[in-house]
């Protein structure tokens, strides 16, 4: 039988030992992408709408260029999806990101009267989530950011290197999903951490961490890692 997993005080402790240890290494403070400004809610979901399967760079020149071309949000909700779709093109998955867009600002508009997501701002968290995810397309993790970086709400957004950064830490069970753990990694850390820590876990996930060939000799975690300690022993037999 699995042992059931519980965020003992000691797995805190080590949660916070990394959060900081990495935060003195990356300095990382805000989203981990190609900008460093603070977007409107609305912003947010059309830029995470736009990251999906291509770069960083390559979606915020995509959110540029529909800046660039429609005045406001609503002057894109009711243009032609072809034309959307032309426009973002260079992001990749145009014909899926296009029309996804403009149904979640078409939904919006029809249900709040205005393009905006800040009445979020006064409900509960969890609310707030599950809002977000009511629409086509946007999963916890998008959900995540636009809470945690547009609306100043505690979320913990849980991306591919966040994943599997966690997973070798022992931060979480080995075959936890990304589903999964965002409420995980929630209840080991302070919400004052979750940005800190979301943002520079991605930042070792890239720079040292990778999924292949992790430069664990240079790893500044590498004492808390058990998967590391692990792999520079095969490596050294």
């Amino acid at each position: 039988m699995t042992t059931p997993w519980f965020p003992t005080m000691a797995m805190r402790n080590k949660a916070l030992e990394i959060g900081e240890r990495l935060r003195a290494t990356y300095h990382a403070e805000g989203p981990a992408r190609g900008h460093t400004a603070r977007l409107p809610a609305v912003d947010e979901v059309v830029l995470t709408f736009l990251s999906q399967s291509t770069t960083d760079i390559n979606s915020w020149r995509g959110y540029q260029a529909l800046k660039a071309r429609y005045p406001n949000w609503a002057a894109m909700a009711a243009a032609p999806v072809s034309e959307i779709e032309a426009t973002i093109r260079l992001c990749g998955l145009a014909r899926q990101k296009a029309p996804r867009i403009k149904a979640f600002l078409q939904r919006l508009r029809e249900e709040r009267g205005e393009l905006s997501l800040e009445f979020l701002r006064a409900l509960p968290p969890d609310e707030a989530l599950a809002y977000l995810q009511s629409f086509h397309g946007i999963g916890r993790k998008t959900a995540s950011c636009v809470l945690l970086f547009s609306l100043d709400m505690p979320a913990m957004p849980v991306d591919t290197h966040v994943l599997r950064v966690a997973r070798r830490l022992e931060l979480i069970p080995p075959k936890t999903s990304a589903e999964q753990a965002h409420d995980l990694l929630e209840s080991l850390l302070p919400e004052e951490w979750y940005l800190p820590f979301h943002v520079n876990m991605i930042a070792h996930g890239r720079q040292t961490c990778t999924a292949r060939r992790p430069a664990c000799e240079r790893c500044p975690i590498y004492d808390l890692c058990p998967y590391g300690q692990r792999l520079l022993a095969e490596r050294a037999a």
